[in-house]
């Protein structure tokens, strides 16, 4: 029989509060272990070319961590700083993005791939090959004209078509991350096609620029 002294029950005490603390301080991850960010295969958390974290759909505010989300960290008190631990030599993403135009890859108003799309993408497909493949994020996007509700869902519309054909082309559906920003982000200004919102051949050739499928590929040579 095993028995525990008061010096026992203090060691065991201990360890199992540390193991707690190490749960909780895992960077975006709750007490349950659910991911709040796009975790890359080094283990760190996935960024845009801007340097921008990208979340997943299970993160909450809760989740917030300082390299992300600075503003929703609770501020803490300064803290004597401990000595610094050697960082990992880590081998440096090469990152490429491609801008595909969205009338490139759909019919105007809509987000079913035309034929001279699914080239564009195969394409893409091919010279993922030559990387070790973290992750795509594909970012869909309209034009202003019409009502800003549908225009997102045409551009989440646009990037799921998007995704769903690199899925069928191979690339597994975990590595690839869709999302549509709808009208918010254009590239013409007013001073390029005027304030005018009503369709017209001239406005939609002129907005061109606007309806497009940004796709950033990340990994590593």
């Amino acid at each position: 029989m095993i028995k525990f002294t008061t010096k026992n029950l203090i060691l065991a005490a201990a360890l199992i509060g540390i193991g707690a603390v190490a749960q909780a301080q895992t960077p975006g991850v709750d007490m349950k272990g659910t991911v709040g960010y796009v975790i890359d295969a080094r283990g760190y958390v996935a960024k845009s070319g801007t340097g921008l974290c990208w979340r997943t759909g299970y993160w909450t505010p809760a989740m917030a961590i300082a390299e992300c989300d600075p503003d929703l960290v609770k501020k803490e008190e300064p803290k004597a700083a401990a000595p610094a631990a050697p960082a990992p030599a880590a081998v440096k993403p090469a990152a490429t993005k491609v801008t595909l135009a969205a009338d490139a890859l759909f019919d105007f108003d809509k987000a079913v791939l035309k034929p001279e799309g699914q080239q564009a993408l195969d394409k893409l497909v091919n010279d993922v090959k030559g990387i070790k493949l973290e992750v795509i994020i594909a970012v869909g996007h309209a034009d202003r004209i019409g009502k800003d509700a549908y225009n997102q869902k045409l551009s989440e519309r646009r990037a799921a078509a998007v995704k769903d054909y690199l899925v069928g082309k191979g690339i597994e559906a975990n590595r690839v991350y869709a999302e549509g920003k709808g009208e918010k982000q254009p590239k013409t200004t007013e001073a390029q096609c005027g304030k005018s919102v009503a369709k017209s051949k001239k406005l939609i050739d002129c907005l061109q620029p606007d309806r497009r499928v940004e796709i950033e590929v990340i990994g590593t040579k």
